[in-house]
């Protein structure tokens, strides 16, 4: 133990002692007792890229974050044939509806899918429109719209559309005119959808919009749409 001595004055006597307390004793810092199983999991995924079904939450988990987009329109066939309208993706109350199909012989661009439900909720992007062809050149496709994963088909002229980007729920290219011919337009994106849900009920009804074809030849055909897709983030 060190000790601090403090004289007095000329107009005082006496002394006081400081101690420091003694620091050579051993502490011992007791835990609680920790009982039951500890899991390190935090967060799980699933994803679903076709069909439809039930979705069963996990035992345990406290939030999921669901995102999920439509499947996109097929884009149109050149001089014939428009391409079929993209299919709707669902999980329990949240839609993505499918993009529309791309028109043929030089049509405006289709609209994209509209979107419900969520916390987020952005229309799927419009296709690209058919064009005129000239008397000595091809008439570009118009592109595929491109939703929240991008991926929407391209096309040229004189060739036929490309399909959508797997499971992006983009629009398909519509097919290139030929000479002096028109070309088709590209296909909508479908809509994407995000939402949140703290305390998820046990099941969830769902259905993942499937592939929508492009429009047969009549000079050439349009790309296919894409499928849409869900994506469910579980937390615990």
């Amino acid at each position: 133990m060190s000790q601090v001595k403090l004289q007095g004055n000329a107009s005082g006597s006496g002394s006081v002692t400081i101690a420091s307390p003694n620091t050579n004793s051993a502490f011992t810092v007791t835990l609680p007792t920790l009982t039951g199983t500890v899991s390190l999991t935090t967060r799980t995924v699933q994803v679903f890229t076709s069909a439809s079904g039930t979705y069963t939450t996990p035992t345990g988990c406290t939030s999921i974050l669901i995102r999920l987009i439509g499947g996109g329109g097929g884009g149109g066939g050149s001089t014939a044939n428009t391409g079929t309208t993209g299919n709707n993706t669902t999980f329990g109350s949240l839609t993505g509806s499918g993009g529309a199909g791309g028109a043929s012989n030089g049509s405006p661009g289709p609209s994209g899918g509209a979107a419900t439900g969520g916390d987020v909720n952005i229309p799927g992007g419009m296709g690209g429109g058919g064009a005129p062809g000239g008397s000595t050149t091809y008439a570009q496709g118009g592109h595929g719209g491109q939703g929240a994963f991008g991926g929407g088909g391209q096309s040229s002229g004189n060739n036929g559309g490309s399909n959508g980007a797997t499971n992006s729920g983009a629009g398909g290219g519509g097919g290139g005119g030929a000479v002096g011919g028109n070309s088709a337009a590209g296909g909508g994106a479908g809509g994407y959808v995000e939402k949140l849900i703290v305390s998820p009920a046990a099941t969830y009804s769902y259905a993942v919009g499937a592939t929508a074809n492009g429009g047969a030849a009549g000079t050439y055909a349009g790309g296919n749409g894409a499928a849409g897709i869900i994506i469910v983030m579980e937390s615990y």
